[in-house]
């Protein structure tokens, strides 16, 4: 398959939520994301991605949901953050909010915390990415269906090229992985982690 290139020096790498109380197996959200994340082998591939982004120049950022503690930053108005709440997660500063070994950021790598479903939503990302000429946003992580879908979307909505590194990315089974993969062709694109270093070669 075919691909079009893309300009490292004008993409950035949007990793999101890999987060130990979301993607293992003794995290908070272990139970609903952790046999998918391991079936998919998704670390791997986000791994993977990255190591191809950093190569050849992109910009590598990472979104971490993470709250204040006691939650006077959560607004429990969805399941999910009712969820939140009740199993005492995500509270920065705790183990569980910390990016997993595998991902850990470079020095220099900027990490983004935001307390909504979309990684853009009340951060300075937008104003990071702008500062730096990006015009290509690809992202990888945990849920396919919520935040990677989430944050996916508003990069389009802010005017950027954006593509879901498919199989760096999952949900809580595979059927609302591919259906968001399958909605979202009408916005953007997806590819695998295996395609990425073609892309950027033909820069």
């Amino acid at each position: 398959m075919t691909f079009a290139a893309f300009d490292p020096r004008t993409t950035a790498l949007v990793n999101v939520h890999w987060q130990r109380d979301i993607v293992t197996r003794d995290g908070a959200f272990g139970p609903f994301f952790a046999a998918e994340v391991e079936s998919r082998e998704a670390i791997k591939n986000a791994v993977l991605t990255t190591q191809t982004a950093r190569a050849h120049g992109a910009l590598v950022v990472f979104a971490r949901a993470a709250f204040r503690p006691g939650y006077p930053d959560l607004i429990q108005n969805c399941a999910l953050y009712e969820q939140v709440a009740a199993t005492g997660c995500l509270v920065d500063g705790t183990p569980g909010a910390e990016i997993i070994p595998e991902l850990a950021p470079k020095a220099g790598e900027p990490i983004v915390t935001h307390a909504r479903i979309s990684a853009f939503q009340g951060t300075e990302l937008p104003l990071m990415l702008r500062a730096r000429g990006i015009e290509t946003v690809l992202v990888t992580g945990v849920a396919t269906n919520v935040t990677v879908e989430g944050t996916a979307r508003d990069a389009v909505g802010l005017g950027y090229r954006t593509v879901l590194v498919a199989d760096a990315c999952a949900a809580a089974d595979a059927a609302a992985h591919e259906s968001t993969l399958r909605t979202f062709q009408l916005l953007g694109s997806s590819l695998n982690s295996t395609d990425l270093a073609g892309t950027f070669s033909r820069s």
